[in-house]
């Protein structure tokens, strides 16, 4: 009586979480999840539109593809992605909810405007350029640090300090553009230095995003040494995993998180200045454009893999492009394709629980 009411107790179904999957195996499951978004977006497409599905995938791969420039604007958009990815992981591989990589593009990114403003006509373009990158990268430095600091030494909430900073970060950009040349309240100054192109990066072969794209990949390289080789890498790995056991073993906690913090800031600041100086050779209030969000997602995805991030970031940009696309060939409402990008992403983080995770289900027993 006791065993049969033990058996009528026991779940349908156990979870655990795996050890290790083998990697071909975690790529089987998400090829698996894209598929299975692609089928519903497919029957949404019909249900609401009426569309041949197969068009409007031929419409994304050619929004994405289209032309040369097309492709060198897709490439410089998942490069621009990847580096703020690149800079919010060591972070959150730590454990450390950074949500400020949006400021710290901002307050990079003003940097390098207030050197292109600033020094052009007083020293020749690669010392504005030299300039620019160091001022980028401990002004987005000094934007991080400072809620590591209260995080470190009070134990402050880092996901709402960073998150203000934002805004802090929108209303000093907002305050310069109007100190700067548009008295009328414009969230946009003009093009910086357009007809001298003092402090512009320069092309690299004709191509306006080349340097900007070999930075990133440098930096991605670099990152992944970092993250997986050194001894900072290490450090970053057990605080993250628990702080009781890093200080038991000797690591400085404190030490850690701001320097972690530190090279995040400075990462951010660095796009900040590629955006500013080698794309768009201007600042606004959405010169992050979001990127700062969309970047967790890259960096989740990726299992804060930086050579993986470059497939999750061009993955993301696909979606965005082609999503972009869909709106324009179709005359459909840009809500449509965020539809369609919301249950692609939806599959795929869904799927991601059957790669961390397993079932196993309650065998039936037969009695004698």
């Amino acid at each position: 009586m006791t065993k049969l009411k033990s058996r009528s107790h026991e779940p349908l179904v156990h979870i655990t979480k795996r050890t290790s999957m083998v990697w071909w195996k975690s790529w089987i499951i998400r090829a698996c999840a894209i598929v299975a978004a692609l089928i519903v977006c497919a029957l949404v497409i019909v249900l609401l539109t009426g569309i041949n599905p197969i068009e409007v995938y031929g419409a994304m791969i050619k929004g994405t593809f289209k032309t040369s420039r097309t492709i060198w604007i897709t490439v410089q958009n998942v490069a621009m992605l990847l580096c703020i990815s690149l800079a919010v992981t060591p972070a959150f591989k730590m454990r450390y909810w950074n949500l400020g990589a949006e400021g710290q593009v901002l307050i990079g990114g003003l940097a390098a405007a207030a050197c292109l403003v600033n020094l052009s006509g007083k020293l020749s373009t690669p010392l504005i350029i030299l300039i620019s990158f160091i001022s980028s990268m401990v002004c987005g430095m000094i934007w991080a640090i400072i809620p590591a600091v209260f995080k470190a030494k009070w134990g402050t909430n880092e996901t709402l300090f960073t998150l203000m900073m934002n805004y802090v970060a929108i209303q000093l950009v907002s305050y310069f553009i109007v100190l700067w040349e548009n008295p009328k309240g414009s969230a946009k100054v003009g093009i910086i230095n357009q007809a001298t192109q003092e402090g512009w990066i320069p092309t690299i072969f004709g191509q306006k995003y080349l340097f900007n794209i070999l930075v990133v990949a440098l930096v991605t390289v670099m990152m992944f040494i970092y993250l997986k080789y050194s001894k900072h890498g290490y450090e970053i790995s057990v605080v993250g995993q628990s702080e009781n056991t890093a200080r038991y073993i000797g690591i400085n906690v404190k030490k850690v998180i701001i320097r972690t913090v530190a090279v995040s800031g400075a990462l951010c600041g660095l796009a900040g200045l590629l955006l500013v100086s080698g794309t768009n050779h201007t600042i606004s209030t959405d010169t992050a454009g979001g990127q700062g969000f969309t970047a967790i997602i890259v960096s989740w995805l990726a299992k804060f893999n930086p050579l993986v991030m470059m497939l999750t970031s061009f993955l993301i940009i696909f979606l965005q492009r082609g999503a972009g696309e869909i709106a324009t060939t179709f005359r459909l409402s840009e809500s449509i394709s965020d539809i369609l990008t919301g249950i692609i992403l939806f599959f795929i983080i869904g799927f991601e629980f059957f790669i961390t995770y397993e079932l196993h289900f309650r065998k039936s027993h037969k009695e004698g």
